[in-house]
């Protein structure tokens, strides 16, 4: 969870209470509530599938499409084979963004400390709102009323005494749920969970603790904390306490605001023309611009992604001197990386364009 910092682990625990609102399968929801006759159905949001044919990526589903086996990141081709009626969409960002903007400005009148964290989470700390935990609940559920009846949505809330254990909560029961766990219950809440629910825990890792014997987050706290350094260094630490439930970070505006934005394309068939190539970075710069006008910010970096067949996949970045919030700079800085890295004999699968290092254009004014 790249809003935690390890430093924030085995401090000293506070009494608080925390929110995670994570609204349902959000861009597949948005375009439900659009358009209706999509409700029951599988909805996929990503690229043309062309009948089995297509490339590119599942971006996001709902949980019918999920019945099928259907899950973000997996290919558009396999995703079609796994439900062939299923109602496949293209992303509809401006959509997504103002809606999200509406929502997180409701979830801001509940607390004043907030942090979003992308355009479909956010935390919340209601401490100063509510004195004991037989109140969270009430309130829960008047934030998930307000954002039904004003935005036609549903989201999950999870509740406990700090970010980590909110957010493990929020995904409990999903959609439309809501998941109390008091401080005297975080370790009968988590011991029994698999250890790919612990955040940072992805595949790699959870085979290394399955390895280990362990399968549980229960089961990690019995590892003594020496084992656990000895197989993933310093993380194994942090593994230990967070299988505890132990988490003293803030929730503090700002360090869930974006850290970059990107586009990406996938050619119907691999290329290696230079012309296709770089009117598609002009085209992919153009969009990453609109958003970034959208969100009014600057960018300092931009990087370049290409992808060869089969799947050989290259990232190459520039950090310029200044923080700019031109096109032309964008689209000549995206050129140059790619005029001295894009491997011209080789033919090309997959464009991507990104910037970071990104900053509030109201900051920034009289720097410039």
């Amino acid at each position: 969870m790249n809003n935690l910092s390890c430093s924030d682990f085995g401090m000293s625990e506070k009494n608080r209470i925390i929110f995670h609102v994570d609204m349902d399968h959000f861009y597949a929801a948005v375009e439900a509530r659009e358009n209706p006759s999509l409700r029951g159905r599988p909805v996929v949001v990503g690229a043309d599938p062309k009948e089995g044919k297509g490339r590119g990526v599942v971006m996001t589903c709902n949980y019918e499409a999920r019945e099928f086996g259907i899950r973000s990141g997996m290919p558009i081709s396999r995703a079609w084979k796994r439900c062939p009626t299923a109602v496949y969409l293209p992303p509809n960002f401006p959509l997504y963004v103002k809606t999200s903007s509406e929502i997180m400005k409701t979830l801001r009148e509940y607390s004043r400390k907030f942090q979003g964290w992308g355009l479909d989470e956010a935390f919340l700390d209601v401490t100063s709102s509510v004195d004991n935990y037989e109140k969270t609940e009430a309130l829960a559920r008047e934030i998930k009323k307000e954002i039904l009846q004003n935005q036609k949505l549903t989201c999950s809330i999870g509740v406990g005494p700090n970010k980590l254990v909110a957010k493990i909560a929020s995904d409990h029961k999903k959609p439309d749920g809501l998941t109390v766990v008091r401080p005297e219950k975080v370790r009968e809440f988590l011991s029994p969970l698999p250890v790919r629910r612990l955040l940072w825990v992805g595949k790699k890792t959870e085979k290394r603790l399955n390895a280990l014997g362990v399968k549980t987050i229960g089961e990690i706290t019995k590892l003594d904390t020496a084992t656990l350094t000895d197989e993933f260094g310093v993380a194994g630490r942090h593994i230990h306490l967070m299988a505890q439930g132990i988490d003293n970070s803030e929730v503090r505006e700002g360090t869930g605001q974006v850290k970059s934005i990107g586009r990406e394309r996938t050619f119907e068939e691999d290329t290696a023309d230079s012309k296709a190539i770089l009117e598609t970075l002009d085209r992919l710069s153009e969009t990453v611009h609109k958003d970034l006008a959208r969100r009014d910010l600057y960018f300092k970096t931009v990087t370049l992604k290409v992808r060869y067949k089969p799947f050989r996949t290259h990232t190459h970045a520039k950090s310029m001197p200044f923080m700019t919030d031109r096109l032309v700079d964008l689209k000549k800085t995206i050129r140059e990386l790619a005029d001295r890295h894009i491997e011209h004999s080789s033919e090309v699968r997959l464009l991507g364009v990104r910037v970071s290092k990104l900053g509030p254009k109201e900051g920034q004014k009289t720097l410039l």
